[in-house]
């Protein structure tokens, strides 16, 4: 009988490299859907793939080399992305900080490892390295919230890298110890090899940097060169008796300076590694996970259970012993745990290095239960760190100290109109112009952005003539209109790129017409645009001529006060509400309420305002039956983890398609903190899925309980 089993596991080169793409493509956007951190996704799907698993690849010498690779790119990025600027300034309580947090978890996971695991002196001691180091996981969260300098921040980057550096530091004593350094003349002798490494790295690597970045102005040749000091400094780190590992976090140290965080350079580093060494390395983790482990006994629970609870432990007591040394606000101390209680790949590469560590013949001081625990361990450790940095975030956003000035934007002013339908560009246009500062006389951009296929000729020039249309009815308006027909692969990078070539300080946009609530409410594009910009979007669907609009009705979420965007979105609906000489009625709680009767009562004396009360989000639906069909909803919503964001917001599309199908919409999405466009690290992807799976699943269960 025939059966496809003969087929597997596979080991062709080819196919196994085809095979690692495709997990690497597919990975993130699953684990997208099921809210899983896309480091663990990597894993479990190398635990999938291999031979615990549905053992469809074999482990081969691929997964060793690529592995290596990716094991150092994972410490060598750590190094190039800290803030050394930020320690510099905050020193003194940065390594105090750095002590406790690498001390107290240390402490408390050896004693744990010893007396309730019943480990070796030598595997607790390397459990303990393990758990005293961090991973900044919920770094991205405190960008979100802007709030990368506040103090709680540069504490715990700082933090991070002296108890990064401090456990490297150990194991490498610890690794030495088991090797057999254990004469006093030996240690002197590693101490000497130890400083000779460090002095001459210092001294050599930034004059060898500088020379040649000053001499070779080529993006591959600086690239390749920058490679070639990172294996360098691993592989005499390696030779001298430490961990490669070391010495690739160190050579990132060291070349900070000279790769600027925005630079094209570090694009090219971080694309090369997120792409693929990296996720190489963890599928190639995962495929030494035994899953058959987990079911042979409670004992692999109570060693999961051990190592997160004492590890969480030992860093909240850090935190919060720091903020009382340092008499900081319990917020504060929040975000200090919060930001310093996560792991990820720091603790598989050193996991890694005691697995492969041979204690007698056969016999590694890691086995397969210490791997599965600590992958389990980083999965529950990121959760608990996202879910109490989100929460210290908030807070702090929210203190009356940490509330936002009111900021000007009359000077910040240049709107982008991507438009591609005729019949909608023309609304797009008259919006656009009815919110921009005539003052300024600052131009408009309007963008065909059109895709690089075989159609690309004909849709080029139906996009220039669609401009060049637009720029008449600008040019009867006396407005100086810009355009640009721009060749993309994909419509919404076009977009983003060109927001960036024009400086732009916002985009109006249309909302296709689709009729019918789908899953596809945004269109093809819009979701990622507004998930990659955080700057101000305004999507509309037009019904009817802006001249005709009698009132516009503006639903405000709570907190709304606390978005940078607060004002800028406040200040173009009250210009439509003026040029359109119609009634404005803001719909939001009493003291964001107070805070837009202000704004309006000073800058625009002549806009007709009304005021009322809204409570809860959820009340957004009531407001249909005061929205008539010459009347203008305005929703000012939010993107996830903000801090106006409110997962009722998820309803927004089936709530349109229902309550307010033929009105004209605007739906706003405000100027958020950080900047999305920059940001690329395996940890936090550019893409992200909107719905996740247990909303997906919940509808459905939702639809049969109904019918039934």
């Amino acid at each position: 009988m025939f059966g496809i089993s003969q087929y597997f596991p596979i080991t062709d080169p080819t196919l196994i490299f085809f095979m690692v793409l495709l997990v690497i493509l597919l990975s993130p956007i699953i684990m997208g859907r099921l809210r899983i951190p896309h480091i663990i996704g990597m894993v479990l799907a190398g635990v999938l793939i291999g031979e615990y698993g549905l053992d469809i690849l074999t482990r081969d010498a691929s997964f060793e080399l690529f592995g290596s690779v990716g094991l150092y790119y994972i410490m060598f990025l750590a190094g190039l992305e800290m803030d050394m600027e930020g320690l510099k300034k905050n020193k003194g309580r940065i390594s105090i900080f750095g002590v406790l947090t690498f001390f107290i978890p240390f402490v408390l996971t050896f004693l744990m490892g010893i007396y309730l695991l019943r480990y070796s002196v030598v595997s607790s001691l390397l459990l303990g390295c393990i758990m005293s180091s961090s991973t900044l996981v919920a770094y991205p969260i405190v960008g979100r919230y802007g709030l990368t300098q506040h103090e709680s921040s540069t504490l715990s980057v700082g933090a991070t890298m002296v108890s990064l550096l401090l456990a490297l530091s150990s194991m490498a004593i610890i690794v030495n110890s088991v090797k057999g350094a254990s004469s006093a003349a030996l240690w002197m002798w590693l101490v000497l090899k130890f400083a000779l490494y460090i002095s001459g790295l210092i001294w050599g690597i930034p004059r060898l940097t500088r020379w040649f970045l000053r001499r070779y102005s080529d993006g591959v040749m600086q690239f390749i060169f920058v490679l070639a000091v990172m294996f360098f400094s691993a592989a005499l780190s390696a030779a001298i008796g430490l961990e490669g590992i070391f010495g690739a976090f160190f050579s990132g140290l060291i070349l900070n300076r000279f790769i600027p965080r925005f630079s094209p350079l570090m694009n090219h580093i971080e694309f090369t590694g997120n792409a693929l060494f990296i996720p190489y390395f963890l599928i190639g983790v995962g495929m030494l996970i035994n899953v058959r482990l987990l079911f042979t006994g409670t004992h692999i629970l109570w060693v999961v259970l051990c190592i997160v609870f004492f590890g969480t432990v030992g860093k909240a007591l850090a935190a919060y012993l720091a903020g009382l040394l340092f008499r900081l606000p319990k917020a504060v101390s929040d975000m200090l745990f919060g930001l310093t209680s996560a792991h990820a790949a720091g603790a598989i590469a050193m996991v890694m290095v005691g697995r492969k560590l041979e204690i007698a013949p056969g016999q590694f001081l890691f086995n397969d239960e210490v791997l599965n625990g600590i992958v389990i361990m980083i999965l529950f450790t990121c959760v608990i760190s996202t879910m109490v940095t989100e929460n210290a975030a908030r807070r702090l956003r929210l203190m009356r100290k940490e509330e936002p000035e009111m900021v000007k934007t009359d000077n910040d002013e240049k709107i982008l109109v991507p438009v591609k339908y005729q019949e909608f560009a023309d609304d797009l246009l008259s919006l656009a112009m009815m919110i921009r500062n005539p003052k300024l006389k600052r131009e408009i951009v309007t963008l065909n952005v059109v895709y690089d296929d075989v159609n690309l000729a004909k849709n080029r020039e139906e996009g220039q003539e669609l401009l060049n249309h637009l720029r008449k009815e600008a040019s009867a308006a006396n407005v100086p209109l810009e355009t640009q027909v721009r060749i993309a692969a994909n419509i919404a990078n076009g977009i983003k790129h060109a927001f960036k070539e024009f400086q732009a300080s916002e985009i109006v946009m249309g909302l296709h017409a689709r009729q019918e609530i789908t899953k596809s409410f945004w269109g093809q594009f819009t979701q990622s645009l507004y998930n990659g910009l955080s700057r101000q979007i305004i999507i509309s669907r037009i019904m009817q001529p802006l001249n005709t609009i009698r009132r516009i009705h503006v639903a405000v979420p709570s907190r709304a006060e606390f978005e940078p965007g607060f004002y800028r979105w406040l200040e173009r609906l009250s210009r439509l509400a003026a040029n359109t000489e119609c009634r404005i009625v803001f719909h939001a709680r009493r003291d964001t309420l107070q805070l837009i009767s202000g704004y309006v009562c000073n800058r625009h004396q002549g806009v007709r305002a009304e005021y009322a009360e809204m409570e809860h989000w959820n009340e957004l639906p009531k407001l249909a039956t005061k929205v008539n069909q010459d009347h203008l909803l305005a929703i000012i919503t939010a993107r996830k983890g903000t801090i106006s964001y409110k997962t009722a917001m998820e309803r927004l599309p089936d709530e349109i398609n229902r309550f307010f199908k033929q009105r004209t919409i605007m739906i706003v999405f405000p100027d958020q903190y950080g900047n999305r466009m920059e940001g690329m690290t395996f940890a936090q992807p550019q893409h992200t899925e909107e719905q996740s799976a247990y909303n997906i699943f919940r509808k459905w269960i939702g639809k049969k309980i109904r019918r039934l």
